[in-house]
C-alpha cells in the first residue's frame, strides 16, 4: 500500500493528537449512566500532586518494617511509581524503653511511601477504578484502599479494593472490608485468592498492569480485578456495636507499598522494587 506525504502528515498530526489526549489525561474512559467525578492520570512529571495528595511520614501500623518518607513517591512517565527500598533512617521519635514499636526501633532499614486523599478528596458512593501493576517480591506488601472520614478505626470503615500478602506462608491477592465488632477489634468480610490461581492463568501476570475495580452502592460494595467478581459486601451486614454503618459516610483513597510484616520475608530480596500506577478514576451516578 502506498501512502502520500499528506497521508503521512494526517497520521502523524492524529498520533500527536492521541499522544496529547493522554498527557492531559483527557483518556478516562467514560461508564454509561456514570459521571467521573474526579481522576488522577499521574500526568505531571516530578511529585505526586498535593492538590489531591498527602503523604503520611514514619512507621505506621501492623509492625511493618518500612518508614514512610514522601522521597518514594514519584511520577513519571505518566505513572505513579513508589519505590521500597532498603535504606538506613534514624528515627526522630525513639525511645529506648518504650513498649511502642513506633518508638522502640532506633532505625528503620527500609523506606517507602504511603499517599492518601483525606481532605482533599472523599466520596460516597460510585465506581473506583484504579490500573497498576504491582511488585510481587518477597516481602512487599501493596494496596488499594479507602477509609472512612469519621471514627477511629475500624470503626471508621476500611475497603480493601487490593491488597497482596502472604497468608498462611502464600502469596495471595485480598479484597476486604472491616468495621467494628463488640468482642474483637474489627469484624471482617475478607476474599482471599492464592496468587498461584492467577499465575496458572497466566504465567506474565506479575509483569503487566492490571485492573482492579470497585462498585459501592448503599446496599453493597463489589470488588473486581480485571472484570473478575473477588468479593461481594452486603452493607446490611455491617453495622458496628453503636449503631453507625461506617460504609454510609464518605471515604478517602489510599496508595502505599508497604514492607515486611504480612508482606513476608525481606532478608534475600533485592532493591529497589516499584509499585506502579496508571491511574486512579471515580465515577458517580448521573442522577
Amino acid at each position: 500500500m502506498k501512502y502520500s506525504i499528506f497521508s503521512f502528515l494526517i497520521l502523524s498530526m492524529t498520533l500527536g493528537s492521541c499522544k496529547s489526549m493522554k498527557e492531559n489525561g483527557s483518556n478516562a474512559a467514560e461508564l454509561e449512566g456514570y459521571n467521573l467525578i474526579w481522576s488522577e492520570e499521574f500526568d505531571k512529571e516530578g511529585v505526586p500532586d498535593e492538590k489531591f495528595w498527602s503523604h503520611e511520614e514514619g512507621f505506621q501500623r501492623n509492625n511493618e518494617m518500612q518508614w514512610y518518607q514522601s522521597a518514594n513517591a514519584s511520577v513519571r512517565d505518566g505513572l505513579l511509581v513508589i519505590e521500597g527500598r532498603r535504606e538506613h533512617v534514624k528515627n526522630p521519635t525513639f525511645e529506648s524503653n518504650s513498649k511502642d514499636w513506633r518508638k522502640s526501633r532506633e532505625y528503620a532499614e527500609y523506606t517507602s511511601s504511603s499517599i492518601n486523599t483525606r481532605g482533599k478528596f472523599e466520596f460516597q458512593y460510585g465506581i473506583v477504578e484504579v490500573k497498576a501493576k504491582i511488585d510481587t517480591a518477597s516481602g512487599m506488601w501493596p494496596a488499594i484502599w479507602t477509609l472512612g472520614v469519621s471514627k477511629p478505626w475500624p470503626a471508621n470503615g476500611e475497603i480493601d479494593i487490593m491488597e497482596y500478602y502472604m497468608v498462611k506462608g502464600q502469596s495471595t491477592i485480598l479484597a476486604n472490608a472491616a468495621w467494628a465488632h463488640a468482642q474483637k477489634r474489627a469484624e471482617w468480610d475478607e476474599a482471599k485468592i492464592p496468587f498461584a490461581d492467577f499465575l496458572a492463568k497466566d504465567p506474565e501476570w506479575p509483569s503487566k498492569f492490571h485492573t482492579w475495580k470497585m462498585d459501592w452502592t448503599a446496599e453493597y460494595i463489589k470488588i473486581y480485578l480485571d472484570g473478575e467478581l473477588l468479593n461481594e459486601v452486603d452493607l446490611s451486614q455491617t453495622t458496628n456495636p453503636d449503631g453507625f454503618n461506617p460504609f454510609q459516610q464518605p471515604h478517602y483513597l489510599l496508595l502505599n507499598l508497604a514492607l515486611g510484616s504480612n508482606g513476608g520475608n525481606l532478608e534475600n530480596t533485592n532493591f529497589p522494587r516499584h509499585y506502579q500506577v496508571d491511574y486512579v478514576r471515580v465515577y458517580q451516578k448521573i442522577q
